[in-house]
C-alpha cells in the first residue's frame, strides 16, 4: 500500500535524465542488465519500470503503485504474461501520470507540470528503444478519477507521433470507450489496435495543455 506523503510540488523532482543515467549504474539492489527501473529507489513517483530486451511492449496505466524490480504486483505480472503471449520479449510499464498512490482516489488533484513534463521525457526515451515502438493502453476506468488525466493522454498521444508508435489495448473496452486494466486480463490475450488519436476525440481532448 502506499499513501502519497506529500504533493510532488512539495518536493524536489529527480529529472528524468538524471534519474536515467543512475539507473543505467551498476545495483547493488538489483540486476541493471535484466531491470529497467527509473528513478533506481524507491520515491513518491516513478517514470518507467520494466524488463530489457530488444522488442519491448510498452504498457500505459494511470499511475504507479508499489511495484520495483523483483517485486511486481498482479498488474505488473499479468502486463509481462500479456507481452510474451503477444511475441515481445520484454514490456516497459509507463503510466499516464507518474505519481504512486495504491488508490487513485490519493492521486494529486491538481497536476503538476514539471512531474509531467518529466514523465513525458521517460515515455519518448521507452518509444525511442524500439524501431516500431507497440504502446498498449491499459489504463481503464480510472481515468475519469482526475479531470486532468485525460490530457495526461492526449499529450503522450502527442508524442508517441513523433516516433510512428502503434497503439493498442487488450480485452474488452468499457461502454465508453476505456480500455481494459491488464488485472485479471487471460495470459492469451490478444493485442487489438486502437484509435488513439479518436478516443481522445471522444473525451473532449484536442490540444496539449500541461507542458
Amino acid at each position: 500500500m502506499h499513501v502519497p506523503g506529500c504533493l510532488t510540488t512539495e518536493m524536489e523532482l529527480l529529472r528524468f535524465e538524471q534519474a536515467l543515467e543512475e539507473a543505467l549504474a551498476p545495483s547493488a539492489d538489483y540486476d541493471v542488465n535484466r531491470w529497467l527501473y527509473v528513478p533506481n529507489t524507491y520515491q513518491e513517483y516513478r517514470y518507467l519500470l520494466g524488463t530489457r530486451g530488444e522488442r519491448p511492449l510498452l504498457c500505459i496505466g494511470v499511475n504507479p503503485s508499489t511495484a520495483k524490480p523483483g517485486e511486481l504486483d498482479n498488474t505488473l505480472r499479468s502486463v509481462e504474461r500479456v507481452a510474451l503471449r503477444n511475441g515481445f520479449d520484454s514490456f516497459i510499464m509507463c503510466n499516464v501520470y507518474a505519481q504512486r498512490a495504491t488508490r487513485p482516489e490519493d492521486m494529486e488533484r491538481e497536476p503538476n507540470p514539471d512531474l509531467h513534463r518529466e514523465n513525458l521525457s521517460a515515455f519518448a526515451y521507452a518509444l525511442s528503444l524500439s524501431r516500431e515502438p507497440a504502446v498498449w493502453a491499459a489504463w481503464g476506468a480510472v481515468i475519469e478519477r482526475r479531470p486532468y488525466l485525460p490530457q495526461c493522454v492526449y499529450d503522450m498521444i502527442e508524442v508517441g507521433r513523433q516516433y510512428n508508435a502503434r497503439w493498442y489495448t487488450a480485452g474488452a473496452r468499457s461502454k465508453r470507450g476505456h480500455p481494459h486494466h491488464p488485472l485479471y486480463l487471460r495470459k492469451d490475450s490478444a493485442l487489438d489496435p486502437f484509435d488513439a488519436a479518436e478516443y481522445c476525440e471522444m473525451l473532449g481532448v484536442h490540444t496539449q495543455g500541461l507542458v
